[in-house]
């Protein structure tokens, strides 16, 4: 299965593979999505932003990166590009790092999931991250509410044609 698929567009029109989230009429708030274009014109990743502090910035994101994204490539104790991402919707420019990570089973339909909890020296960061079956990294972050098993049961794959463009 091919993850990355060639546009002759600038920027991609969407994903090549599915992504990994809520559907939008399952979660209050407001739902925002975001592409991460290489200059060739593939899909690097998706992110989606679920804001529910009403414009005051994204309470989670939600990362699909494939292999070779560069935005999985980090230092030993940089944060996710999740992480990141929320940290600057929310307009938080204190430096955050990557103090710690555990594994921890979880039961996602009837397979069991390996999540890693990545602990931030943020405290009021969560943040977690699993690889799907196709090599697709999926990272959650979300301010101030803490991630339970619960959240991982509401997680589907949104239908592609979500991020066409017009």
């Amino acid at each position: 299965m091919s993850f990355l698929r060639r546009r002759s567009a600038a920027t991609p029109t969407g994903p090549d593979f599915d992504v990994l989230a809520m559907v939008p009429g399952d979660w209050p708030g407001d739902l925002g999505a975001g592409l991460l274009p290489a200059p060739d014109g593939t899909c690097q990743g998706v992110f989606l932003r679920y804001d529910l502090f009403g414009g005051r910035g994204p309470a989670m994101i939600i990362g699909n990166l494939p292999e070779g994204s560069p935005a999985r490539e980090l230092e030993e104790d940089q944060v996710p590009f999740e992480v990141a991402q929320l940290l600057a919707a929310l307009g938080n420019d204190e430096p955050v790092h990557v103090v710690g990570t555990e594994d921890i089973p979880v039961m996602h339909e009837d397979n069991l999931l390996i999540v890693r909890r990545v602990k931030c020296s943020e405290g009021r960061i969560s943040c977690t991250q699993f690889d799907r079956s196709d090599g697709v990294l999926v990272t959650i972050a979300s301010w101030d509410r803490p991630i339970t098993d619960e959240l991982y049961q509401l997680l589907k794959p949104l239908p592609a044609e979500m991020f066409q463009q017009g």
